[in-house]
């Protein structure tokens, strides 16, 4: 894609909107715009909406009313912690894609580029048996990465080693998981991965390497003895 990507970025945090918008702005394939752009055209664009759980029911109206003006807009909603309730609400305002608060401008870019593309919603609305919705708490953004590869069928020592975790962490998320969606069986946990619109995990994904991956292993092995 030669023309720029116009990126309307909206309701960004103030802890971080200058990393956001400085790192897109510093990416070729991007352009921000405003919202008096999208009137003028001129090229594809998508919406980066940043989404406060705390003022939900503002954040589905912008949704609504951008896509009430510019029905081809694509929408990507970035969220800290979403209810089934909540993510179906957003999806039926008008939402293609759904990317964790914790994601670099990287992923948001790879996203966006994606949905600007022609990339089908990466969101579908499809009936989710009781089983497999989240209850009123929500995910948390590692709880979710944490899915994202239990849901490909890694192991716990597997997802620990791929995410820098102790085994003991991931365990414990894998428990979290189990009581907010009421299920641990995989072909559940495959299906709220895709409704939450989870990247599917590839297998040249680098292993992250961090200091708490090192505090981990003394963990483990400390536990053993």
């Amino acid at each position: 894609m030669t023309t720029p990507i116009g990126v309307l970025i909206l309701d960004e945090p103030e802890d971080l909107s200058a990393t956001v918008r400085a790192s897109l702005e510093h990416m070729p394939e991007f352009s921000t715009i405003g919202e008096d752009d999208l009137a003028v055209g001129g090229g594809p664009a998508v919406a980066l909406v940043f989404l406060d759980e705390v003022r939900l029911a503002d954040g589905i109206a912008r949704i609504v009313d951008l896509k009430e003006r510019q029905p081809s807009l694509r929408v990507l909603v970035s969220f800290k912690a979403l209810t089934a309730d909540d993510l179906r609400a957003v999806l039926a305002a008008g939402a293609d894609a759904f990317v964790a608060r914790s994601k670099s401008p990287r992923d948001l870019g790879a996203a966006m580029v994606a949905l600007a593309e022609g990339a089908d919603c990466l969101v579908r609305m499809e009936p989710v048996p009781a089983a497999e919705v989240m209850d009123g708490q929500g995910l948390t953004p590692r709880e979710a990465e944490v899915l994202r590869f239990l849901s490909a069928g890694f192991s716990n020592k597997e997802v620990a080693r791929r995410l820098a975790l102790s085994v003991r962490t991931v365990e414990t998320h894998r428990l979290n998981l189990r009581r907010k969606t009421q299920t641990g069986r995989l072909k559940d946990l495959v299906s709220l991965a895709r409704q939450l619109g989870l990247s599917p995990v590839v297998d040249a994904e680098p292993v992250r390497r961090t200091s708490e991956s090192r505090s981990s292993q003394q963990e483990d092995h400390s536990s053993r003895h």
